[in-house]
């Protein structure tokens, strides 16, 4: 059986959605200047030759919502009307509702204007109907050294290097064959081409994900994110939206190190939200304090006598840093590199030895470890007295001089001193006049006091017969004498 006419009319009409609300429909009858659809369709306003028609952005209302299509239709004013593509608008508008939408063109034909939502991409191949500030869609199909080449349906765009991304990208050929959402910046009508930016579009994603982002996290929080630069100062990570800063200081409890060594652009890392200013947007990030303290239960593991493996990791004017772990370093005084004297610790060690270690102090509080480098080994002190008997003459190397004497190495880490009067037999008035720092010689040895850490030497007599003095004859200790009994006095008994 064959419907009547006016019901088939009536069942496609039912494809938009009628509008129910009063208000709704006194809105959009004020909009559509009292007249009917067919008449604005027909109306010769939007179509007339010689007319301006109208451009950029508009305010209008939505009069119906074709489901099968996947169009909106929208009154912009009493003489115009447009469509829009419904998925183009999340969530989806209600019948009557205000919507701010970008006239694309004028459809001569069916006599109405295509439309798209402010702010979403269109991909038009007739360079009369884009202007400066559209946003528009296009694939990365070329680069050149300036940046990328974009083809945007039938016309042809180019994006300079600065405005592919908020971030610097070394290598921007990872963005070819993409497709993206770009703003126009610049028309060239006459040769077709389009001058576009990223950079806009991400900036203004970015600024809606920073605020959103801003709204959920709070100090103590632990957030994933990205590495997306690395400068002397940090290093900034990517939360999605915003960036944060993990200064220098919170990326490890390593001293001395540079950001570098620690992460690299485009490391994914777990980072401690420490600081958060709503106000200026800035976010404080901490990457150590995700990491276990090596300080903690440092008093079982380095107490003061505990021999140690360490790496030089740096070395001053003072002494040398020594890693013991990561994160957990000591020094090592210039004064306990070498039982010897040293002038530069450079001199005896250099970066990244390994070297063996004795604790010597620890202060957890103030968190300091104090190493020694000379203490790890034998002393030669203890067994100077026995190697180095009174009057021996032995071989050394002088050392250094000074005004009053040279200083002779016997051994590495022992030293003896020849005075000035001991150097020769005549009067000397400069120790430079008989020996020079790094001259082998030869000394005999007069005193051994190892408590006081001293050898006491002697050029002269080493040179000459020497003969030793006499020992001096130790006397036995002679027995008391008896005191001998006086006659006399009361006990005499001589006044009896």
């Amino acid at each position: 059986m064959t419907q009547p006419q006016d019901t088939v009319a009536d069942q496609s009409k039912e494809q938009f959605r009628p509008t129910v609300d009063t208000e709704l429909d006194q809105s959009i009858e004020e909009a559509m200047g009292g007249l009917s659809m067919d008449q604005l369709i027909a109306s010769d306003g939007a179509s007339s030759e010689g007319e301006e028609r109208i451009k950029g952005i508009r305010t209008g209302y939505v009069f119906s919502i074709d489901l099968g299509k996947g169009e909106i239709l929208i009154a912009l004013d009493g003489k115009n009307q447009g469509v829009a593509p419904l998925d183009q608008f999340v969530p989806e508008p209600r019948v009557g509702e205000a919507v701010e939408v970008a006239v694309e063109r004028f459809d001569e034909r069916q006599g109405i204007y295509k439309l798209n939502k402010k702010g979403a991409a269109v991909s038009s191949s007739d360079i009369d109907n884009i202007n400066p500030g559209m946003i528009v869609e296009g694939q990365v199909d070329a680069m050149n050294k300036g940046g990328l080449e974009l083809k945007i349906g039938t016309l042809r765009a180019f994006m300079p290097a600065g405005q592919v991304d908020v971030h610097f990208h070394k290598d921007i050929s990872v963005f070819l064959g993409q497709k993206m959402k770009v703003v126009v910046q610049k028309v060239d009508r006459r040769g077709k081409q389009l001058v576009v930016s990223r950079r806009q579009i991400v900036e203004q994603e970015r600024a809606e994900s920073k605020k959103k982002l801003l709204e959920e996290i709070s100090e103590g929080q632990t957030r994933r994110g990205t590495i997306s630069s690395v400068m002397e100062y940090g290093a900034f990570v990517d939360l999605g939206g915003a960036d944060g800063l993990i200064h220098i200081s919170e990326l490890t409890h390593r001293r001395g190190v540079k950001a570098t060594d620690i992460v690299q652009v485009g490391d994914l890392v777990d980072v401690k939200i420490v600081k958060l200013d709503p106000e200026t947007g800035k976010i404080g990030l901490s990457l150590k304090q995700l990491m276990a303290d090596p300080w903690a239960g440092a008093e079982a593991k380095y107490s003061v006598g505990t021999e140690v493996t360490g790496r030089v990791v740096r070395i001053e004017g003072f002494g040398a840093f020594i890693e013991v772990e990561e994160g957990f370093e000591g020094l090592l005084p210039i004064s306990e590199v070498s039982y010897q004297r040293v002038n530069r610790v450079s001199d005896v060690l250099k970066p990244d030895d390994i070297i063996k270690l004795s604790v010597i102090a620890l202060d957890t509080v103030n968190r300091k470890l104090t190493l020694s480098l000379k203490q790890s080994g034998p002393d030669p002190w203890k067994t100077a007295a026995s190697k180095y008997n009174k009057y021996d003459v032995v071989p050394g190397k002088v050392t250094r001089t000074v005004d009053f004497g040279a200083f002779i190495e016997l051994e590495p880490g022992l030293e003896g001193l020849v005075h000035i009067s001991e150097l020769a037999d005549h009067r000397v008035k400069s120790v430079g006049e008989v020996v020079k720092p790094g001259q082998d010689v030869e000394a005999l040895v007069l005193e051994v006091d190892s408590e006081k850490r001293r050898i006491s030497l002697s050029l002269k007599k080493a040179k000459a017969e020497f003969v030793p003095p006499p020992e001096p004859v130790k006397e036995d200790p002679k027995k008391p004498r008896k005191p001998k009994q006086l006659r006399g006095g009361l006990e005499s008994g001589w006044f009896k």
